[in-house]
């Protein structure tokens, strides 16, 4: 994104009392000098909504100055003491670029200053033999003020160690050790944020949520679960992280497979509008990524075939094909994810979360009202599947497993979010379910790349190329098709045998 820069964050925060002073870490293995940088003034004023929904997605937004690296920090969970730091210029209002990061979770709510910290930072660089900078630890003196939502104060020493970039993780085991030694311990608080909010009146930090109980509950878990992959996921989206669109799309997808699994547990005259929203997003999603996925299976087919077998400007044809009907951009997919309907779209499922429309099976044994609902999809997987063995090779057998296909992802999904209810043999028929849906994914993408060849020889025989390698991968793909029709009887029935929930 423009006018930002993203720094992985690796760091492990100490208690220490007021009076202390650091403990000598000469003695760390693979360090060789502590280098005194002296104390750096830090001023930092953190933003949220009123109700800190980004605090309590453990997010900190921040604008600070003082130090080498003054400006606004967007901090970005990743694991476990890891967070993303994403950071602008400094500006006098939050920039765009960083409230379009948490807009999946502020929606149109104003971001607010809420705390403002003031740290005395005295800092030590850990280095190597070489003068390598192994990592930076820092006895921090904090005063916390809280702007919004009330009055209170609050002050703590902690240390804090981080690792350098680029350094092993477990350089901070070594430092843990001798700090330990010297009875210091880790800090309970993952964030100063964390800890002024708490020690300043602030709400909780965390959203947890009791162990599901009936079937509303596990179907519930599920479903929130897939929400907060979707929020989660937004910023990724944004940033243009590797295959982070494509797991935006299968958490829609997942969520709306559930509503539709389990209708009798959740109401559909309010989820189906929901599921028709998420319907939409997934197929916004998916406007660029099923002709990548053809395009890269139809790239690596020309490139398994001998020389001789290429003939003319294959290669070339198909970048020419390929970039004519990407039918999408970034852009275009910023603009869903900035838009109303998307925003919306979050609301209704902040909204069937928090209200949840149950029915009565809701309230039942999820040992038989979410089976119940599994053995029904199984059923109409096994329809399909078997409407499409009877059938012979050609058009409507195409059909009938792409519609097979479909199911068994339904089912799939339906079977993960009853795996925590029913244990084993659901988590056996989602893996089955899902060997299912690879093979007929195969096939399906098969029936899509004859398509596509089709349409390139006949773009070739217009250009006056030679259309024989076209007429070749086609015929490759019937084998690769035929090969899944093959495979399909034995298949099922290995899937038939784990269908017993």
């Amino acid at each position: 994104m423009a006018d930002t820069d993203t720094k992985r964050e690796i760091e492990r925060k100490y208690e220490a009392a007021a009076g202390d002073e650091l403990p000598d870490l000469t003695g760390v293995a693979g360090v060789s000098a502590v280098i005194d940088k002296g104390v750096a003034e830090l001023d930092a004023t953190y933003y949220d909504t009123p109700d800190e929904r980004l605090a309590r997605a453990r997010l900190t937004l921040r604008r600070r100055t003082g130090g080498d690296d003054a400006g606004w920090h967007l901090k970005l969970p990743v694991a476990d003491g890891v967070r993303d730091e994403i950071r602008a210029p400094l500006s006098d209002t939050v920039p765009r670029t960083l409230s379009a990061l948490v807009r999946s979770r502020v929606r149109d709510t104003p971001l607010v200053p809420l705390v403002r910290l003031r740290s005395a930072r005295r800092v030590r660089h850990l280095v190597d033999a070489d003068g390598a900078l192994l990592a930076e630890v820092s006895l921090d003196h904090v005063r916390a003020e809280r702007i919004g939502g009330g009055t209170g104060t609050a002050a703590w020493t902690e240390i804090e160690v981080e690792l350098a970039d680029d350094g092993n993780p477990r350089f901070l085991d070594k430092v843990e050790k001798r700090l330990r030694k010297a009875g210091v311990h880790r800090s309970p608080s993952p964030s100063k944020l964390a800890r002024a909010l708490q020690e300043t009146g602030g709400r909780s930090a965390t959203d947890e949520q009791p162990p599901p109980v009936t079937a509303g509950d596990h179907v519930l878990a599920y479903v929130r679960a897939q929400r907060d992959a979707i929020v989660a996921l937004d910023p990724a989206v944004r940033q243009d992280v590797f295959d982070s669109v494509h797991a935006l799309r299968v958490a829609t997808r997942r969520l709306r497979s559930t509503l539709r699994s389990y209708a009798k547990v959740l109401d559909p005259a309010v989820t189906a509008p929901i599921a028709d929203e998420l319907k939409w997003l997934a197929g916004e999603l998916g406007v660029d990524r099923d002709q990548e996925v053809l395009t890269e299976r139809l790239t690596a087919a020309v490139a398994a075939l001998p020389r001789h077998l290429v003939v003319g400007p294959v290669r070339g044809r198909l970048r020419t094909w390929s970039g004519a009907r990407r039918g999408g951009s970034r852009r275009r997919l910023i603009a869903v994810l900035d838009g109303k309907r998307y925003l919306r779209l979050l609301d209704a499922l902040d909204a069937l979360i928090t209200d949840p429309p149950l029915l009565k099976a809701a309230a039942g044994d999820p040992s038989k009202a979410i089976a119940k609902a599994v053995r029904k999809d199984v059923r109409q997987v096994a329809v399909l599947v078997r409407r499409a063995l009877d059938l012979p090779p050609g058009d409507d057998r195409d059909l009938a497993i792409h519609e097979a296909r479909k199911k068994a992802k339904r089912t799939r999904y339906a079977a993960e979010a009853a795996a925590p209810a029913l244990g084993e043999p659901a988590q056996a028929l989602a893996t089955a379910m899902k060997s299912l849906q690879t093979l007929l994914g195969d096939h399906q993408d098969s029936v899509m790349a004859r398509i596509a060849l089709r349409e390139l020889s006949a773009q070739a025989h217009t250009a006056g190329e030679n259309a024989f390698t076209y007429g070749v991968l086609y015929g490759r793909e019937e084998q690769r098709a035929a090969a899944a029709e093959a495979a399909l009887p034995e298949l099922w029935r290995a899937v038939e045998a784990q269908a017993d929930v």
